[in-house]
C-alpha cells in the first residue's frame, strides 16, 4: 500500500518495555523493527500520510497483569521508562493511550474491562475519520497481540488495511501465536508484504 491521502500509518505500542531488551515484556528481535518503522514515518510524512501511534499506559496494578491474575508480566506502567515511546521514534501525530483504566488494551481501537467485559472505543478511529482515512498501514509490537487486533479492527471498522510484516515481531506467548495471527489478518483481507 502507498502512503498519500486517505492512508494513514498508524505505529502500535512502540514502548521501551516491548523493543528494549531490558524491557519486562521484550519481543525477541524488536530492533530491527524499531529501525523499520523509522522509515515508514519517514515514508508516510514524505508522502502526505497522517501518522498516529498507541501507546500502552498502565496503572501499577491491574487484572491485565500476572501479579494481579492476567496473563501479563507487569509492563508499561503509567509515567515510567517502561511505557515510554522508544526514544529514536519520531513522534510526529497524536498518541492514542489504551489500557489507562486497567482494561485489556490490544486493540488501539477499543479497550476491554477486564472485570464486565464491555468494550468501549479509543479515539482512533473518529482522529483517522476527521483525517480523511480509507487505509491503514499498522507496524509495530506485537504482531500476535496489538498489532493483530489493532489492523483485525480498522478491518472491520471498513477500513483497507496493510501490515509490513518487516516492521513488525510476535511475541509468541504461546509457539504459534505469529502464524495464527498471520492467518487471521489473511482471513480478514489485510495485505501482508
Amino acid at each position: 500500500m502507498n502512503f498519500g491521502p486517505g492512508v494513514a500509518l498508524v505505529v502500535v505500542d512502540l514502548q521501551n518495555d516491548f523493543a528494549d531488551p531490558r524491557g519486562s515484556l521484550y519481543v525477541a528481535g524488536a530492533e530491527s523493527v524499531v529501525g523499520a518503522v523509522g522509515e515508514l514515518v519517514d515514508r508516510a510524512l514524505a508522502a502526505g500520510s497522517p501518522v498516529l501511534y498507541t501507546q500502552d499506559w498502565h496503572p501499577p496494578h491491574t487484572p491485565h497483569f500476572a501479579p494481579d491474575g492476567g496473563i501479563w508480566p507487569v509492563h508499561c506502567v503509567a509515567g515510567t521508562w517502561g511505557a515510554e515511546l522508544v526514544p529514536s521514534l519520531a513522534v510526529v501525530g497524536p498518541v492514542v493511550r489504551k489500557g489507562t483504566g486497567g482494561e485489556d488494551g490490544y486493540s488501539g481501537f477499543s479497550v476491554r474491562d477486564v472485570s464486565t467485559g464491555e468494550v468501549v472505543a479509543t479515539e482512533l478511529d473518529r482522529l483517522l475519520r476527521e483525517a480523511g482515512v480509507e487505509a491503514v498501514v499498522v507496524c509495530g509490537l506485537a504482531l500476535d497481540y496489538c498489532v493483530k487486533e489493532t489492523a483485525l479492527d480498522a478491518a472491520r471498522l471498513g477500513y483497507r488495511v496493510a501490515v509490513p510484516l518487516h516492521a513488525t515481531r510476535a511475541v509468541e506467548l504461546h509457539p504459534g501465536d505469529g502464524d495464527r495471527a498471520l492467518e487471521a489478518l489473511q482471513s480478514a483481507g489485510a495485505s501482508l508484504s
